[in-house]
């Protein structure tokens, strides 16, 4: 089993950790915070995970007792970890939108990182949505892409907020590294409803000229049995809707749009099962979002 650390005992961090209990592959053997009073390191030591407010210099004086680290922090705090934890031999999955390390998407090019000292998970909103864009782009050209991320405020904790303008940033730029669009933009929306709201994501990918209507639907289709795979709470809220005009875009004038809505219930563990962006065995990863 591989032996891995989490970085940050907020949130996303906390959730993490009820997430990797449950895995049979990775042991979960230290949480590290800053905060001594933090509720995630408390729940750490009660689940039998050291735990140490000390931050990563305490990780780094372990460096040999662990293989992974999973960075739950924030963008800013990754950057001034990673090039630590590659000095210390540490492989590092980054939950920040840091955007340091290659970004992965399961579904599209997971097998092409493998190697990577440093991966960057992109946001809750890129893992949910890349994949739909990715569907589209790989039958017809896309020369834009736009999403709308919709959370819980109850999950949004203080790294995530923190987050705000590089979720976007990184979001977008993912949905043209990844999802292979022409231009891409995102937007997240942290809706504060009480009970809260299950994630939902919107999903608007310009088609060029010459697409298969049927050929883009049955993409999709595919791609969110694909993901439904490892995360069974996402799902389509309807059919992929066409609307046929002509767009302006920054990607040029296109002919139509398929307009995609997403809803992602998690498997629960710290947080509700409506935040779906927690976790990333059985609901998605991302402290960005």
């Amino acid at each position: 089993m591989l032996r891995c650390a989490i970085v940050g005992s907020g949130n996303i961090g906390t959730d993490l950790m009820f997430k990797l209990s449950r895995s049979p592959l990775l042991e979960l053997v230290a949480m590290v915070g800053i905060d001594p009073d933090s509720e995630g390191l408390r729940l750490a030591r009660e689940r039998g995970v050291e735990a140490s407010h000390g931050g990563v210099d305490w990780l780094l004086g372990r460096a040999d007792e662990v293989d992974v680290v999973f960075e739950a922090t924030s963008a800013w705090v990754h950057r001034l970890n990673a090039p630590r934890y590659e000095a210390a031999g540490l492989r590092a999955v980054d939950l920040t939108p840091a955007r340091l390390g290659p970004p992965v998407v399961p579904p599209v090019n997971m097998g092409e990182h493998l190697d990577a000292p440093n991966v960057n998970l992109i946001t809750c909103g890129g893992q949910a949505t890349v994949p739909i864009v990715y569907a589209v782009s790989r039958v017809c050209r896309v020369p834009y892409a736009e999403i709308v991320s919709t959370v819980a405020s109850r999950s949004a904790g203080p790294g995530t907020r923190q987050n705000i303008d590089e979720f976007t940033q990184t979001t977008g730029w993912a949905l043209v590294e990844v999802g292979g669009a022409e231009h891409g933009k995102a937007i997240i929306v942290l809706n504060p409803a009480e009970p809260p709201i299950l994630m939902r994501n919107t999903v608007f990918c310009g088609l060029g000229e010459g697409f298969d209507e049927e050929a883009v639907a049955s993409s999709i289709l595919e791609m969110v049995a694909e993901v439904a795979s490892y995360v069974p709470g996402y799902r389509l809220k309807s059919d992929p809707v066409f609307e046929y005009d002509r767009f302006e875009t920054p990607g040029g004038v296109v002919p139509a749009r398929v307009v995609v809505l997403l809803e992602v219930e998690g498997g629960g563990g710290f947080l509700p099962a409506v935040c779906g962006e927690s976790g990333h065995h059985d609901g998605f990863g991302g402290s960005g979002g």
